[in-house]
């Protein structure tokens, strides 16, 4: 390609000649730029002497103010209401009290650290920093640029400058990630995250004085999202509550085939409780959701298999490791061959005493079995020799089974939702075949064992239960001399 001069186009007789435009920077204009500064200055202050005023007169009038809002949402809501303006202001107070101690902390060591490093006037920055660290984000940077200054003019260099923001920089870092999460999570109620995306969000609405104010607002949204009902997406977005029960938690990691979380979840919960708890409440409340989604067809059989296998080892694991668990040590296990003979022996025994050997019969499907093995070592806990039938067998089978064993008890085991059919129709022929028999009903579901025995056409057994507690207990007054159990497996009784 060629550069061809651009000639200007020749002026036509009666055109205008065009006016040649030139663009220059404006001159430099210190006055000017002073005046924005201030302006923006003057802005920011106007808007917290605004807020401060606004606040100052909300404090002189919240005896009305407060009564004019319980006018406002009903005088039928009193409690809540009450109850909600409570919540709120403790939640602040709270939150106003550790964010106090925060920051006096930072201030004192801001201080030391300046002192040994040789900044001049210590008490003065350590004051100045306690109080710009109410400035969310910001406030610690303004803190650290003032002392970086004076060190610098008291001795030009560039070596205390680093050390003053390396200081600010680490005692900050410190206290962000150790000391405020568990202050102000404890006092405010909210999550990490929703106390930095509120940041953002305040500050944009009104700026700097947003950013302040950013934490006490995010708790009062927290407050009204937990007391009024169509608002509680709020209180589920923003709270640090979980929103998940144990179970459904236990459920879901095992759905993402995740067995190491769904086994720390088992174990978190075990932790001060009881094993005959994480079953009552964690472990079969798991497996009703997994019985559900399967016989609605929403679980494939790749899932069936790893969520059944792996509960089943899971149980296995934590029964053995109750006692640790529950103190609140998951590190020692016990060793293999101890167990195995522990086991061997439990079966010795139990031939020399048939009277104390109880036959565990799964209703239905592998749910049940999983159940039944649970049971298993709650009564081997207890002395109790105890033997699984397979989920497999038939009415025969188990018939003929008890007759080998010479059991005195049998407790048939069902999971809902679709196992009390089953474990009805086991229970009418075991009553038919061994009248001596002692049958117990194991119906895991949530409702009172009273609904269960109303329930048409009724159970031919002995003893009914809902839980493990009420199954336990339950062959344990149908077998003489039965010894108690001990604190790992029976819960804390409430004075």
């Amino acid at each position: 390609q060629e550069l061809v001069p651009n000639t200007p186009t020749p002026v036509q007789p009666g055109e205008d000649k065009p006016v040649p435009v030139e663009i220059r920077p404006a001159p430099f204009a210190p006055f000017e730029l002073a005046q924005k500064v201030l302006g923006s200055l003057l802005e920011v202050l106007l808007m917290g002497v605004i807020v401060i005023v606004f606040a100052i007169f909300l404090l002189i009038q919240r005896e009305d103010l407060r009564d004019r809002l319980i006018r406002l949402i009903g005088a039928g809501r009193v409690q809540t209401t009450t109850q909600a303006l409570d919540d709120a202001a403790q939640r602040l107070s709270r939150y106003l009290l550790a964010q106090l101690a925060v920051n006096a902390g930072f201030g004192l060591l801001v201080g030391i650290g300046l002192y040994f490093i040789g900044v001049p006037n210590p008490v003065l920055w350590g004051i100045l920093a306690l109080i710009l660290r109410y400035i969310p984000y910001l406030g610690i940077w303004i803190a650290a640029i003032l002392p970086a200054m004076m060190a610098f003019a008291v001795e030009p260099g560039w070596v205390k400058v680093p050390l003053v923001f390396g200081l600010y920089f680490g005692i900050d870092l410190l206290i962000w990630n150790f000391l405020e999460p568990m202050l102000y999570g404890t006092s405010t109620g909210t999550s990490p995250v929703a106390i930095l995306i509120a940041a953002v969000f305040w500050t944009w609405l009104w700026g700097p004085v947003g950013l302040l104010l950013s934490t006490p607002l995010t708790v009062c949204v927290v407050v009204l999202g937990r007391y009024v009902p169509r608002l509680e997406f709020l209180s589920i977005l923003l709270s640090d509550e979980p929103v998940l029960l144990p179970q459904t938690r236990f459920y879901q990691r095992m759905l993402a085939m995740d067995l190491e979380e769904a086994t720390e979840v088992a174990e978190e919960f075990l932790k001060g409780k009881s094993l005959m708890e994480l079953n009552d409440s964690v472990l079969v409340p798991a497996l009703t959701l997994a019985e559900e989604d399967r016989h609605r067809g929403r679980l494939d059989a790749e899932h069936q298999q790893f969520i059944f296998q792996n509960t089943r080892l899971l149980v296995e694991d934590v029964s053995e490791r109750s006692e640790e668990l529950v103190a609140g040590n998951a590190s020692t296990k016990p060793d293999a061959g101890e167990t195995a003979e522990r086991k061997a022996a439990e079966a010795i025994e139990a031939k020399k005493d048939p009277a104390r050997t109880v036959v565990c019969i799964p209703a239905r499907d592998e749910a049940d079995e999983i159940a039944s093995l649970m049971l298993e070592h709650l009564l081997v806990k207890r002395g109790i020799s105890a033997k699984i039938l397979s989920c497999a067998s038939l009415a025969g089978e188990c018939i003929n089974q008890i007759k080998e064993n010479g059991a005195s008890i049998a407790c048939i085991i069902a999971v809902p939702p679709f196992g009390y059919t089953n474990a009805r129709y086991i229970c009418r022929r075991l009553r038919q075949q061994f009248p001596e028999l002692k049958l117990v009903a194991l119906i895991l579901t949530e409702k009172d064992v009273s609904e269960v025995k109303k329930r048409q056409p009724t159970l031919v057994v002995d003893e009914v239960g809902t839980s493990f507690q009420q199954a336990v207990n339950s062959i344990v007054s149908l077998i003489p001399g039965a010894p108690i159990a001990s604190a790992s497996i029976v819960a804390p009784v409430a004075n």
